[in-house]
This record gives C-alpha cells, sequence and structure tokens, in this order.
C-alpha cells in the first residue's frame, strides 16, 4: 500500500514511520509537513493510504480532504479529541489519538487494509457536516481561503456556488446545501432558494409588493427573500 504521512511534527511523523516499517506490505511514498503540500502530492501520487493530522498550519486535515476528494484510506491522526466522536459515529476509516501505542495502531492498520480502495461515504459526511472557519476553493491550481465572517452571501449557480465576499465573487463546485451544513447556523440564513446571507452583513429588509420581499445588504446588494427566508428572519429577531 502507497502510504504518506502528514503531521506538521517531525517526532510524530518519525513514530508513524517507524510503527509502519514493522509492516512489510507498506511503501512510504511520502512525508508533508502542511496540508498545502499534502494536496499536492495526493493529487499526484494517489496514495493508497494516508495517516492524517487534522490540525496544521495553512491547512486542517478536513481542509486537504474536501479539497482532494480523498473519499477512502485515510486515518487520522491528532492529539485534539473535538473530532473523535463524530468520527467514530460515522464509521471513518479510524481515528488515533495522540500518543498512540504500537498495538493501537496496528488495529487501525488492519481495519485500513480490510476496506482498502472503498470509498467511504461517510469520511465524506465528516468533512461536509463540520463547521468551517474558511471555505477553501482551488482554482487553477491556486488555494484560495475565504475567511466565513467575511463572506456577505452565496448564489446557486447549477452545480456550483459563488462566493461573494469583499467585493470579489468565487466559483467552487459545491451545493447550496452543502455549504449551508458547513456554516453557523446562527449567522448564516437561506432566505431564497437560491441565496444564503450572513446576517451581520443584512441591513434590512423591504416589501416589493404583495407578495415579494427584498433584503438590502449593508453594502447594498439586493436580494429576493422568499416567505420561508423571511420566516427565519423573523424568528431571529424576535429571539
Amino acid at each position: 500500500m502507497k502510504t504518506l504521512i502528514v503531521d506538521d511534527e517531525p517526532l510524530a511523523r518519525r513514530l508513524t514511520r517507524e510503527y509502519l516499517n514493522k509492516h512489510g506490505d507498506i511503501d512510504i511514498v511520502g512525508e508533508c509537513e502542511n496540508g498545502v503540500d499534502a494536496v499536492a502530492f495526493i493529487e499526484e501520487k494517489k496514495p493508497d493510504l494516508i495517516f492524517m493530522d487534522i490540525h496544521m498550519p495553512k491547512m486542517s486535515g478536513l481542509e486537504v480532504i474536501e479539497v482532494t476528494g480523498q473519499t477512502s484510506g485515510v486515518i487520522f491522526t491528532t492529539a485534539y479529541d473535538d473530532y473523535a466522536l463524530k468520527a467514530f459515529d460515522l464509521h471513518a476509516v479510524d481515528y488515533l489519538l495522540k500518543p498512540f501505542s504500537q498495538e493501537r495502531f496496528d488495529a487501525a492498520l488492519l481495519r485500513a487494509r480490510q476496506f482498502s480502495g472503498q470509498p467511504s461515504t461517510a469520511l465524506t459526511q465528516l468533512v461536509s457536516h463540520t463547521q468551517m472557519e474558511r471555505i477553501v476553493v482551488r482554482d487553477r491550481g491556486q488555494l484560495h481561503f475565504i475567511p466565513v465572517r467575511n463572506i456577505d452571501f452565496i448564489e446557486a449557480q447549477d452545480d456550483y456556488i459563488m462566493i461573494h465576499s469583499e467585493g470579489k465573487s468565487t466559483l467552487k463546485p459545491q451545493a447550496l446545501g452543502d455549504i449551508l451544513n458547513q456554516l453557523d447556523a446562527s449567522r448564516f440564513f437561506r432566505i431564497h432558494r437560491s441565496f444564503i446571507i450572513n446576517i451581520e452583513k443584512l441591513n434590512r429588509v423591504e416589501r416589493v409588493n404583495k407578495d415579494s420581499l427584498k433584503a438590502i445588504l449593508k453594502n447594498g446588494t439586493e436580494l429576493p427573500v422568499s416567505r420561508a427566508g423571511y420566516e427565519r428572519i423573523r424568528a431571529l429577531v424576535r429571539t
């Protein structure tokens, strides 16, 4: 199995390598110390198995998974247990909480062998239902990071979304409903089937006529508001 080790800590990478060296069927094809390098490596080498730290400089492990579309062969390794319960509940490949023993490591590796090459919908769910502090978009080989707090609104465009932030518009292949799952529900509201707004960027809601409403953002942008969207905004005001 072609295996990649991704961790920002040299000692952690060395320990993972030592544990892997006890297994003859493992071919360690590389190591990366940050998520950006990992994205490039994964897309070029296409490893069968990845030991991935979650909290890393530049990009998190979950962001790497989302950008690369890696759907199998991932074992998360981290010193933080905030994702552990969700990962186990969704039956992701495995989750190693540092420090871990050779015995626990071998158990995770055995499970990875059993599911080798099988796409994991659970892994996709883990990424898509994790609240993000920024959105990562890959465009023409470049990675763009958009802080969630700076987003004005998000617009559906067929199988894509257009993210409007700080006067710029960025296209990303994702459904509007899926991105909504990754945003803070107390700040982002779907006001229309085609639009999500950051409530902090909203100036006011106006009635256009008897049957239609519009949201006016602080930057002057005007967006349509459905009845259901208006009720969501009203509920927020009441609370």
